[in-house]
């Protein structure tokens, strides 16, 4: 007997329905991005955002971070977590962002626009595959302040830019 997929798998699977595989203008992605954000009620997009690696002896290293840029990533990054909005850090695990990957895949269609978060995810997933600790980190606001680690990293990262 075969376990059921997880529910964050079942949800990408009902997303790429609705919203096809292939968003191969900026009005097709626009209207992905808004029916996810619609979907998360009071979700605004963050001030910054980025996935990255920790570990005790070097901090937080991110490989891509956002700074008022990309929302699409955003939306769908918080689509797969759950995240509700505002400053968090979440610990990805291979299974969710290999779904994050799954459903921003079909906007690299899109020539009008690089995709430097779905660039940078792919490797972080081979990361974690190898053993990484890799985090996902949002920033509601560029004056939250707190005490976990990735999001001080990604506040200073966000206020030098």
């Amino acid at each position: 007997m075969t376990a059921p997929p997880p529910p964050y798998e079942l949800q990408v699977n009902a997303l790429l329905a609705e919203f096809g595989d292939r968003w191969e203008t900026p009005e097709a992605i626009g209207r992905v991005r808004e029916g996810l954000i619609a979907r998360m009620p009071g979700w605004r997009i963050p001030a910054a955002y980025g996935i990255g690696t920790a570990d005790a002896s070097d901090g937080f290293t991110f490989a891509k971070t956002n700074v008022g840029e990309h929302p699409l990533p955003a939306a769908v990054m918080s689509t797969v977590l759950g995240h509700k909005g505002g400053t968090a850090s979440y610990q990805l695990h291979r299974w969710t962002l290999a779904q994050a990957i799954r459903l921003l895949e079909p906007a690299e269609v899109c020539t009008d626009y690089q995709h430097p978060n779905l660039w940078a995810w792919r490797p972080m997933l081979q990361e974690l595959i190898d053993g990484a600790t890799v985090y996902a980190v949002f920033l509601g606001d560029l004056a939250d302040e707190s005490d976990d680690p990735g999001v001080a990293e990604l506040r200073k990262i966000a206020t030098q830019a």
